[in-house]
Parts: structure tokens; C-alpha cells; sequence
């Protein structure tokens, strides 16, 4: 099972989500590693809480995966906020180099 089939259900499991996108970005940021994730939940669980709230909630969920990877953008809504939004933000480009790349 692929790191991101591992992660969706970790999230699934956790949240109960009314929507939820796990986006594999590592072709973005390391050639041919499972390494950078983007995730999009929207859970009544987030309720109440603050952003930093929720992402330690999300870090709970996968506590047992995070060794196994190397960054995560978390993009985590209400129901209500995601019925506004409707979409979560675009990740941005790879600043940092990889050990990959020629210097």
C-alpha cells in the first residue's frame, strides 16, 4: 500500500471526513520518493478549534506514519469554512534543493 493509500486512511479513520484529499507532491520537491504530502480534510472535529489545534490533531492521527515521510501541508476546515472555500490553497513551489540536484 502506497504512503498516501496509508495516510487517506489513517485520516479517514480518525475524522470521519466529509471530504478528504491526500495529494502525493513529492514529484514537486525529491525525485522518486514518497516524501512531501498535501492533505485536505474537512471534519466536524475541527470544530472550535484553532488552526494549530487541528494540525496537532492531525499529527496524533498519524503519528505512526510521520517517521516514514518527510513534510505534510495540512489544510483542515469545518464543513461550514470548506462550504465557502470549496477549495484549498495551491502548494507552492520547491524553494529548498534536494540532495539530488547538481550544485
Amino acid at each position: 500500500m502506497s504512503m498516501q493509500e496509508q495516510i487517506s486512511q489513517a485520516l479517514a479513520a480518525a475524522f470521519a471526513p466529509q471530504h478528504l484529499e491526500v495529494v502525493n507532491e513529492s514529484h514537486m520537491h525529491s525525485r522518486g520518493q514518497e516524501s512531501h504530502f498535501k492533505a485536505v480534510v474537512v471534519s466536524d472535529a475541527f470544530a472550535g478549534l484553532r488552526p494549530v489545534q487541528r494540525h496537532q490533531k492531525v499529527y496524533a492521527a498519524l503519528a505512526e506514519l510521520m517517521p516514514q515521510f518527510h513534510a505534510l501541508a495540512q489544510h483542515t476546515y469545518t464543513p461550514e469554512e470548506w462550504a465557502a472555500l470549496g477549495v484549498a490553497p495551491a502548494s507552492p513551489a520547491c524553494l529548498g534543493g534536494s540532495k539530488h540536484d547538481r550544485h
